[in-house]
């Protein structure tokens, strides 16, 4: 096997898409203790920048309320959770949906909590209560501090469940009115579109071309990303097929394509919604076949978008039902209690990267901090559902480079795999236990935690030779810190056991 000969000298720095925002279930939800315990414990670890999620203005946030006659804005529930959010390191990435009830023109709705998809019945009212929000956000958190918080349209209009008809002109007309109604509030405000779904990239061109002919407000353009293919049905889940994790990338990729040469090129782009199954309830999202599946797109992502928010931070989320069990295939990074799933790992691995980049490969990315510290992120690599049945990949995966380092090293390894720091597979071992008590909680949470493993290593001419031995779906990091003894005067390891001790 070849060795990789890493560059002494970085290419750049790494972007930090990858930890710009995350996903949410619906904004009611962080009114939660178990969410709140989540979200500090994801931001202690990790550290995002943005939060996104649905149902700012749905019935369960209490924005708009009526009363014999009288319409009132209500903004308790929405300073409640964005004083969690700040208090705790993240800023709102504010999506304007679903619909109020009592604004909505029908009584389409989506997910089992019932968000209004219909369009307003009034644009004026809409548009109304889109600058009472933004006038009240500003009151109580400073224009300064929500001018930095992107401002959405809507959710996936190309969608008949997410709007109804998925009537693009009728989009086109409520992203006008909501942009407008965000500039009349202030101009230094961002707002952005469309939110699409996979799949639709044909709504590019029109809406660019509304946008443009109209002279429409726009300062970011969005989509969302996932990879997998229809659902096969079972009792609370489904199973998919994958496309391979170049797929992700390439959705990532698609608006810059789509919008070259328009008047929206050039846009920052954020991929607001992303994942391998865009399903709550697909067990992929447990397992460490996720976390390996993902590594190249956090690797490589932010070579082709300012920011992709992983769909979702934890799995207090309700969209197909309340969950039936602990591990159930939600999306979260968390399962609920807070039991790490591998892909967590991958994002804690993420976080604990060097500020430079000096290699990318297809298995692995390698970074340097200005203290010569050196991290590996390395990966088993795997591809779709064309790779075979979930357990098939080979038993290992061999990577062997050659690191130029300053000194001699200290080498730390933290590795997650089907078996080291894979609580879904513990789970599995305990009979799949759907309610878990505390004693199994902890015995969970004691099996995510990554195997850490480290040893030494000599510098010989400027470098050392790095072989990592990776097992299956792994994801290890390997931190190559560099050795700066102290002296301690009288310490001798040989000695410990008392030989030639003198009385």
């Amino acid at each position: 096997m070849n060795r990789v000969l890493i560059p002494a000298e970085p290419s750049g720095p790494l972007p930090s898409a990858w930890r710009e925002c995350v996903g949410t279930g619906r904004l009611n939800l962080a009114l939660r203790a178990d969410y709140q315990e989540s979200a500090a414990l994801v931001q202690r670890e990790i550290g995002f920048r943005y939060i996104r999620g649905h149902g700012l203005l749905s019935d369960d946030m209490g924005v708009l309320r009526e009363s014999e006659g009288v319409t009132r804005y209500t903004f308790t529930y929405v300073d409640q959770v964005v004083d969690s959010w700040l208090r705790i390191g993240l800023k709102p990435f504010l999506e304007l949906g679903f619909m109020p009830s009592a604004l909505a023109s029908g009584d389409q709705t989506v997910f089992w909590w019932k968000g209004n998809v219909t369009p307003p019945r009034s644009h004026d009212d809409w548009a109304a209560m889109v600058r009472a929000v933004l006038r009240h956000l500003i009151d109580r958190y400073g224009l300064d501090e929500v001018r930095t918080w992107p401002i959405e349209v809507w959710n996936e209009p190309n969608l008949t469940v997410f709007w109804e008809g998925a009537d693009q002109a009728a989009y086109h007309r409520l992203y006008e009115v909501t942009a407008r109604a965000v500039k009349d509030v202030d101009a230094s405000l961002q707002v952005g579109g469309p939110v699409l779904s996979p799949g639709s990239d044909e709504w590019w061109a029109p809406f660019a071309d509304f946008v443009a002919a109209r002279d429409v407000p726009i300062d970011f353009v969005s989509r969302h990303a996932y990879s997998s293919g229809p659902v096969q049905q079972v009792p609370f889940g489904v199973y998919q097929t994958f496309e391979r994790p170049q797929a992700l990338l390439d959705q990532f990729d698609a608006p810059r394509r789509y919008l070259a040469g328009t008047a929206l090129a050039g846009l920052p782009v954020h991929i607001s919604e992303f994942n391998t199954s865009y399903r709550p309830d697909n067990p992929v999202h447990d397992t460490a076949w996720n976390a390996a599946y993902l590594a190249p797109v956090l690797a490589g992502g932010g070579d082709l978008v300012d920011s992709f928010s992983y769909w979702t931070f934890c799995d207090v989320f309700e969209e197909a039902d309340i969950p039936t069990s602990l591990f159930h295939g939600g999306f979260g990074l968390l399962t609920h209690r807070q039991v790490r799933k591998p892909t967590y790992h991958l994002y804690a691995f993420m976080a604990r990267m060097g500020r430079s980049v000096l290699a990318r490969g297809d298995d692995h990315l390698v970074c340097r901090d200005d203290d010569g510290r050196v991290t590996v992120l390395a990966w088993q690599p795997v591809g779709g559902s064309d790779d075979g049945p979930y357990g098939s990949a080979p038993a290992t995966h061999e990577l062997r480079l050659r690191v130029p380092v300053a000194s001699d090293v200290a080498v730390v390894r933290r590795s997650v795999n089907e078996t080291e720091g894979n609580a879904w597979t513990a789970w599995r071992e305990l009979g799949r236990p759907r309610n878990p008590s505390e004693r199994t909680l902890d015995l969970l949470r004691d099996a995510s935690t990554p195997a850490v493993r480290h040893h030494a290593l000599s510098a010989v001419d400027g470098h050392v030779d790095l072989d990592l031995v990776l097992g299956q779906h792994e994801v290890t990091l390997v931190e190559l810190v560099p050795v700066r003894s102290d002296e301690h005067p009288g310490l001798d390891d040989r000695r410990l056991l008392g030989q030639d001790v003198v009385g």
